[in-house]
């Protein structure tokens, strides 16, 4: 049985699952639908026992020959899909903001070209991790980076092309094979990335895509003993769910979770820049994980920064993410819309006051207005939760040691924005107990650098080495520099 093609904003795309280098439907599918305008996309594979049974085996079939293979006979396979993303960069930037939400403009002028970057970037990298020597007074060690095995990468909606393939590049790379479960209410353009790894010529198995929900489709395969690795980014309720399943056959798991990120302005910032990129927290209607949500604004400069902040939200265009004047789109599900409004209307209700927004925009039912709320205690629900929407807090300190107080004061620590003189920021920056911090800037990400929370915003880092620590068994081979006398001695 075949199913059609779907055709999205002009891009057929296929509905089903990738598995062992073949298209495979199922009987039973899920509607999807538009962030945008609540129109039905299409109905979508949904992946049943056989489904997850295929895909785990097809990539045990695959795993010996693509794992016996060097970095460097993997790496023209890792180009070409680098170059077939490439040839659809047209296809997946109308494709993803259509299915979900995200903004034209940002696919077109970053996140098809970092996808590209995260195929090739560790392609290139897994060459330097060949046989790394240490040379002890005793013993000769190579370090070896073997693949682990079969892994599973489970992606969330909000970026589902970019962090798909910031995972893929480094699994693939070591020598791995993959099975991906996209997220439901946004898949589309990884079942595209699989059209691009089978034009890439990608051997059957080593690459697999199976669609369905993460209490079915996903559970199934992080609980599946034969697993090696389990790769997730999303939220903290279902990574302890993936955590314990796959805990119970003792498989390792790298978990990106949520974030509650402080943006600290101090009483030197340069306030217009930090008000500029303040405002940069609502793009993707505030749909990511490392944004800056809770301002925390030295109390002398707090007015004058409120008033520059808004000046700058007031210009903030919220639309049709397809039209790239847009900055500001729609929230990815009705359920999340409901998500993000409660969460305003119980902090109003404990008696935050509204700075702006607070309301559905009239554009369309899954928009919300860019919104920021004051007069919030510490420890509210709207400070120590993640809202995961147009939603920010502000709080004001009087000295450096309060501000690093409030900054410190959840249990997220994912990413966090320091606004300052440089000097005076950085210090403070240092104090900030969290994955990474930027001062005096947002955004900047290189693919060398690692990349991860503490507390509750995830175990484990990704980026350069890391992910491949992760995502390998590293073995030490000792070879002695003198004749080997057996004795009994301690470690």
């Amino acid at each position: 049985m075949t199913t059609s093609l779907l055709d999205v904003a002009g891009v057929k795309v296929s509905p089903d699952h990738y598995i062992d280098g073949r298209r495979v439907p199922s009987a039973t599918t899920f509607e999807l639908f538009s962030p945008i305008d609540q129109q039905p996309l299409g109905r979508i594979a949904e992946g049943l026992e056989d489904h997850t049974e295929a895909a785990i085996q097809a990539a045990q079939r695959a795993f010996p020959a693509w794992s016996a293979l060097s970095a460097a006979e993997r790496l023209p396979y890792l180009e070409r899909f680098a170059e077939e993303i490439g040839k659809r960069a047209d296809d997946f930037c109308r494709l993803e903001s259509t299915d979900a939400g995200v903004l034209l403009s940002r696919m077109r002028h970053g996140v098809v070209s970092r996808a590209m970057l995260n195929i090739r970037w560790f392609a290139q990298h897994a060459l330097e991790l060949q046989n790394r020597p240490i040379d002890t007074e005793q013993a000769h060690h190579i370090v070896r980076h073997d693949p682990a095995g079969v892994v599973v990468i489970i992606t969330p909606w909000n970026a589902p092309l970019m962090l798909s393939t910031w995972k893929l590049g480094p699994a693939l790379a070591a020598g791995n094979t993959c099975v991906l479960k996209p997220p439901e209410w946004a898949p589309l353009t990884c079942s595209l990335l699989a059209d691009c790894a089978d034009a890439a010529g990608l051997p059957p198995g080593v690459f697999n895509v199976v669609q369905g929900t993460g209490a079915n489709t996903g559970a199934r395969l992080v609980g599946d003993a034969r697993i090696a690795r389990v790769s997730f980014t999303g939220s903290v309720p279902t990574a302890r769910l993936i955590a314990q399943a796959a805990g119970a056959n003792l498989v390792p798991c790298s978990l990106e979770l949520g974030g509650k990120s402080p943006f600290i302005v101090l009483e030197d910032a340069d306030l217009d820049g930090a008000a500029a990129t303040g405002a940069l927290m609502y793009r993707n209607a505030g749909q990511v994980c490392l944004a800056g949500t809770r301002f925390l604004v030295h109390e002398k400069v707090a007015e004058r920064f409120i008033a520059t902040m808004r000046s700058h939200v007031e210009k903030l265009t919220v639309g049709d993410p397809r039209d790239e004047a847009t900055e500001v789109g729609p929230i990815i599900h009705p359920r999340q819309v409901d998500r993000v409004e409660g969460f305003v209307q119980r902090a109003v209700a404990a008696g935050a006051e509204l700075l702006w927004g607070g309301e559905r925009h009239g554009f369309g039912a899954q928009y919300f207005k860019p919104t920021m709320l004051t007069k919030v205690a510490q420890d509210s629900e709207i400070v120590q939760n993640e809202v995961f929407g147009p939603v920010l807090t502000l709080q004001t300190f009087a000295s450096d040691e309060e501000a690093i107080a409030l900054a410190n004061g959840t249990d997220y620590g994912l990413g966090g924005v320091c606004y300052g003189e440089t000097e005076h920021a950085t210090e403070i920056a240092k104090q900030v107990r969290t994955g990474f911090i930027w001062v005096n800037s947002f955004g900047i990400r290189d693919l060398a650098a690692p990349f991860g929370g503490i507390k509750r915003s995830g175990v484990g880092r990704e980026g350069g080495d890391w992910s491949f620590e992760f995502f390998c068994d590293v073995k030490d081979v000792v070879v002695p520099k003198k004749p080997f006398k057996a004795s009994f001695s301690h470690r």
